[in-house]
């Protein structure tokens, strides 16, 4: 059962940070230099991440009853930049020293 914490732990690492480079170079480059492949790749890749996420998201939750307002919080934190850092830091990380 840790596994799937460890996986949403590092979701939310590469989730985190895909999304602060979408937003602090993939879209300055869209937007002041005309270059909106950058977006394509980031975005996408992003996108692929931030489902990932979500999915794993919900299998913790099933797998450790966890209140649906931590959940929730969790899943808010991911529309936040460096909220899946937070959320790490409050919940994933705590959680997963808990039950080792």
């Amino acid at each position: 059962m840790k596994n799937s914490l460890s996986i949403l732990r590092l979701l939310a690492f590469l989730e985190g940070v895909s999304f602060l480079v979408l937003l602090g170079i993939a879209m300055p480059l869209k937007y002041y230099y005309n270059k909106p492949e950058f977006v394509k790749i980031v975005g996408m890749a992003h996108g692929v991440l931030f489902v990932l996420y979500v999915i794993n998201l919900l299998i913790v939750h099933l797998q450790f009853k966890w209140n649906i307002t931590k959940t929730i919080g969790a899943f808010i934190a991911s529309l936040i930049p460096f909220g899946t850092f937070y959320a790490d830091k409050k919940w994933f990380r705590e959680f997963e020293n808990i039950n080792t």
